[in-house]
Formats: C-alpha cells, structure tokens, sequence
C-alpha cells in the first residue's frame, strides 16, 4: 500500500503528520521523502544514510555542423530553453524541461541529448525503528525540475508492504507526480483562511486523479469552522485533528517526534494509519 501524505500549502504540518506516522505504524514500511526542494523528514527521523544516487536529466546538444538554422526547435519548445540567434543555437539548461521535442523535429537529426545532474537521491535506513527504510530526494540548487527526482525516488516504493510518502506542498507538477498512482492520499491543512484556500485546489487534484483522500486539521482551534463545513460538503472524511497546543510546537522546534514527546499521541497516530488502510480497500472495492 502506498500513502502520500500532501497538502495545499507548506507549513500545515505534512512533515509532521508523515514522520509521526512512520514512528508509529513501524513494521515493514519505507519513508520517502518526495519534498526534495527542501527535505526535512530526517531531522525528525535521523536516518543513517548507506547509498546515495545521482539523478541526470537529459538536454539538447546542437552539432553546429550539422545544423540549417531552421527555427523548428525553438518552435517546439514552449520553456524558452533553445534559442536560434541568426547563424547561433542557444541552449538554457535550466529552463529544460528534458521532452525530448527538439531532438525529433529536427530535420538535419543535428541535436543529441546529453545527461546533467540535476540532484541525488538518498538511500538508507531508520536506526531507532527495526524496519523501516528511508529515502530522500535532493534538488540540486539552481535547478528547477523536480519531478525526474521524485520519479527516482519512488522507484524505491513497493520493497515494504507499505510506502509513505511525503509530498512536496502545492498542487503543481511535483506534487501530482508524488501523488500519482497511490492508494490513497492524507490532506493535511489548518482551520484558516489561507489554509481553506489551499486545501480546495488540494481536494481537486486528488478528485481528478479520483484517488481516496482523508484530512488532518492541524493547530485545530486556532482558526474558524470554514474548513470543516468544507470538508463536511466535499464528503472528505476528517481523520484527525491535532490541536493548537504549545507542548506540540515546542517539540517541533527541537525536532522530536510527537509520539515521543506526548506519547498519547502515538496511539493516535496509530488508529489514523488503520484509517488510511481501510479507506485504501473500501476504494479497492468499490472499484472491483
């Protein structure tokens, strides 16, 4: 089984929710930590890392000698990476997208593409838990593609019987590329304005990708009911809450786990995990 643990916006808690989780369901599960702009499940979890992979993105190289100037692969490449400057062909890697358009309108076959790491994927183990693994993505700075990590990273799903995964915040192309295909996705937000508004884009992602979902409200308390009236209206079940609690915060700012910390909170987290799973296979059959 697969979870992806997201969110509309960063700072709701996802991180929060996705580590708690992993401490305590533990068993035969793997963490991966798809938030690769800025990984920080392992300040939470303290993994000992045992590999790590470099991720390469293809990008066009023109054979000047080769080429006719025609313009076709400027034509196809609707991120401003190539560019024809009368008898020049620029190349801006950084706005690469790594579609492979301009290598095959190209009628002179005068663009090959060539590899550059764009970021690395860690590979290791949790030493306090008996058998979870754990893997992080990395983008390097000064690059902008995330989704090639992610699909590395979750190329390491499926080895434990269950994978969480920890998403990148937002609804745009990293995110669905962390969501895509799992059993079942976790929102997380909090009860605010902000929060309500994020969580809306959040909720139809996931309904186009017609994947199960369930909410944690985070810092419950702290803001209005608009986001349980929400959730009330969509049918999108509230599977925790996690109040606004100052005991909580400051176990964050020293990077202990809530379960460690309160450890109430443990059992709590344990009843989400079989909350998720059984939302996982009601969805299974409904579609059998």
């Amino acid at each position: 089984m697969i979870i992806s643990i997201a969110s509309g916006k960063g700072g709701t808690g996802k991180t929060t929710v996705a580590t708690n989780l992993t401490a305590a369901a533990g068993g035969s599960l793997a963490l991966l930590d798809c938030d690769v702009e800025e990984p920080n499940a392992h300040l939470f979890l303290e993994p000992e890392f045992t590999d790590s992979e470099t991720v390469d993105a293809p990008i066009p190289e023109v054979d000047m000698n080769l080429c006719s100037h025609c313009k076709k692969c400027m034509d196809i490449c609707r991120y401003g990476a190539i560019a024809v400057m009368g008898k020049k062909v620029l190349v801006f890697p950084e706005l690469c997208h790594s579609c492979g358009g301009c290598t095959l309108v190209c009628p002179e076959k005068a663009i090959k593409e060539v590899s550059r790491p764009i970021g690395k994927v860690n590979v290791g183990r949790l030493k306090h838990l008996p058998g979870p693994a754990f893997v992080q993505g990395y983008l390097k700075i000064g690059q902008v593609m995330a989704p090639p990590i992610i699909r590395h990273v979750r190329t390491h799903e499926g080895k434990k019987d269950v994978t969480i995964i920890d998403a990148p915040p937002g609804t745009s192309c990293p995110v669905i590329a962390s969501m895509k295909n799992t059993d079942a996705v976790l929102l997380v937000t909090e009860p605010t304005p902000f929060g309500l508004n994020d969580l809306i884009l959040a909720v139809e992602a996931v309904k186009l990708l017609k994947i199960p979902h369930g909410l944690v409200i985070n810092r419950a308390g702290m803001g209005d009911d608009a986001v349980y009236e929400y959730a009330k209206k969509q049918g999108v079940p509230i599977l925790m809450e996690i109040p606004f609690d100052r005991r909580i915060a400051s176990a964050y700012s020293k990077g202990k786990l809530l379960v460690d910390a309160l450890p109430e909170y443990k059992e709590k987290f344990i009843t989400l995990f079989e909350d998720l799973k059984t939302l996982a296979r009601e969805d299974r059959r409904t579609a059998q």
